[in-house]
């Protein structure tokens, strides 16, 4: 990896308290509400990856953001339609048919 690569990896706790690794891809705002798009670095290079959406919000220090996840499909889906909109020119996006 460059450095350049290391700049954009987040290194964040699952719910069992294990470190996992994301490359963060975007900060997406919506309804005064902002959103990271990341992507989890442990997928296989062969797979199609599969962003993963947060809600930032505000901690009590100011040098610390805490990301949710995000239960309403149709926040999901607004704001990654916007993420695709933005970088529909550098990544291949896959529409699954449900």
């Amino acid at each position: 990896m460059n450095d350049e690569e290391l700049d954009n990896l987040i290194v964040l706790n699952d719910e069992d308290g294990n470190e996992v690794s994301f490359e963060f891809l975007d900060l997406v705002e919506l309804d005064g509400e902002e959103y990271v798009i990341l992507l989890p670095t442990d997928e296989a290079e062969d797979e199609p990856g599969e962003v993963v959406i947060l809600k930032v919000e505000d901690t009590d220090s100011e040098d610390e953001e805490s990301y949710v996840s995000v239960e309403d499909e149709d926040v999901l889906n607004k704001v990654f339609e916007m993420f695709k909109e933005k970088f529909k020119d550098e990544f291949d996006f896959i529409d699954e048919e449900d």
